[in-house]
């Protein structure tokens, strides 16, 4: 074995709370290095979504310029959410199938060209570090009466040695913070239950009202589809012998649950809420002892969502073929979301983060349909994954961009953003944004019919992987 090989070998975990150094990068899990219990991938996906971006979606949803009725919204909310869990759930059942992550794998697909989604993700991680670090650093900030700066840095120091430590730390820190933030969650219910209110009175009405439906539908499944590409990264270790619908439907209830109720307490919250930021939710629980245990589940809840944050972000730079190791970018990333925090701490957090959710549907949802595609055509074939760690050998992956960049292009005018208003969002669909539909389609349409016409031989996604199959690294683990 190379020098290479050998220090991958020795620096992934073995057994559950092995809590070393994670040296491993985006190789392939070999099947003798597999483990894990069931329970985890319901975990991993709960702790996640138990924090203040979900809250303000739930109020976003409560907003005016939505107009819809309580049992309507309810009705939106739910329906987003299952909508939105589809997507990871389904493709986290490829890390047990593969042992890779998402990112990585899709180079199978789409070749050379992975450097677009790659970089495009690896930006995405950096923003959603932003989003979260802002409420997480704000809460610090209250906490031990210190700048925002400093709450940030305290913020981004924590999930930066979850992530650096990498796969089983994340698992194993997310286990407990599923405890603790539904503890601390399950005691705000009750606050918010005792001052909240469901008198939300619709102010829109026919045609309009169908609009604002459809488009809460979609800023509330853009939420957790964004998991998407982040989906199989916690299930790589995994056997691959597990039934795909025990992954998928703890994958989906971890993220309904959570999302879902974070999102109700924020409706139910909205007519009380003056300011989108923790200090809302601080001045919400009336200070004292409730808005300390808030701003405590708040930071913890910041530390578990952008931990996985940074984790996914350095496996989408190395599957861009950038020659870094794992946990320095993990770091990087970190340090990304430190800076864009602060752009997001200034101006309107409502408006800068429903484009933010928009955005992220947008392109995710053309990626899935190129990468569902081509796994369901290659899904009775031989798994080779000989070349897929050096880039230079994989073909260019033209077929698989033009689908994502077609795919793209043609959702453009079902788009309802305060960025961009397409016309036929604004037109029939009397501002319902469905977008993340037509991309999706479109894409994986495209790329079945190009690669059926003449692109190279796609290789499959199904069988089993030994670690003599695994080439030594182009780069650093």
């Amino acid at each position: 074995m190379t020098t290479a090989g050998a220090r991958e070998e020795a620096g992934r975990p073995t057994r559950e709370g092995e809590l070393s150094l994670e040296l491993r990068g985006m190789a392939p899990i070999p099947e003798d290095g597999r483990y894990g219990s069931r329970y985890r991938i319901f975990t991993v996906w709960f702790a996640p979504n138990l924090v203040p971006a979900a809250f303000f979606v739930g109020v976003i949803a409560g907003a005016s310029f939505i107009g819809l009725s309580f049992a309507w919204t309810i009705a939106a909310i739910i329906l987003g959410n299952i909508i939105g869990a589809i997507l990871p759930a389904v493709l986290s059942v490829m890390g047990p199938r593969t042992g890779m992550a998402q990112l990585p794998l899709s180079r199978l697909a789409f070749g050379k060209s992975v450097v677009v989604p790659g970089a495009v993700n690896w930006l995405n991680q950096i923003a959603w570090d932003g989003v979260n670090g802002l409420f997480g650093a704000e809460a610090a900030a209250i906490l031990f009466h210190i700048p925002f700066w400093l709450g940030l840095v305290i913020v981004i120091a924590a999930q930066g040695v979850v992530a650096t430590f990498g796969y089983e730390v994340i698992h194993t820190f997310e286990k407990w913070m599923s405890i603790i933030l539904f503890v601390i969650f399950a005691i705000l219910t009750v606050k918010v239950a005792s001052i909240g209110s469901i008198d939300l009175h619709a102010s829109v009405h026919g045609g309009a009202a169908v609009g604002s439906f459809i488009l809460l539908v979609t800023i509330i499944a853009s939420f957790i589809l964004a998991w998407s590409v982040y989906a199989s990264d916690y299930t790589r270790y995994m056997r691959r012998d597990l039934p795909w619908w025990t992954v998928a439907w703890r994958v989906a209830a971890g993220l309904i649950l959570s999302a879902g109720w974070l999102e109700v307490l924020g409706l139910v919250s909205a007519h009380l809420m003056t300011q989108s930021t923790t200090q809302g939710i601080y001045n919400l629980m009336g200070k004292g002892a409730l808005g300390v245990v808030a701003m405590i589940g708040i930071v913890l809840g910041t530390v578990a969502v952008d931990a996985l944050d940074d984790y996914t972000g350095s496996l989408s730079l190395q599957a861009t073929g950038i020659n870094i190791p794992r946990p320095i970018a993990a770091v990087v990333v970190g340090i990304g979301g430190f800076f864009m925090a602060f752009y997001l701490h200034e101006g309107d957090l409502a408006t800068k983060v429903t484009n933010f959710l928009l955005f992220i549907s947008y392109w995710v949802t053309p990626f899935a349909g190129v990468v569902l595609v081509h796994w369901w055509r290659s899904r009775k074939e031989g798994f080779d994954l000989s070349n897929i760690m050096r880039l230079s050998s994989l073909p260019s992956g033209t077929v698989a961009l033009v689908a994502l960049v077609v795919g793209f292009g043609a959702s453009v005018p079902f788009m309802d953003s305060t960025l961009y208003q397409g016309p036929v969002a604004m037109g029939p669909l009397h501002g319902g944004d469905i977008a993340l539909y037509v991309g999706f389609a479109v894409a994986a349409a495209v790329y079945w019919a190009g690669s059926a016409l003449g692109s190279p031989k796609l290789e499959a996604a199904a069988g089993a992987l030994s670690p003599e199959t695994v080439p030594a690294m182009e780069h650093r683990p």
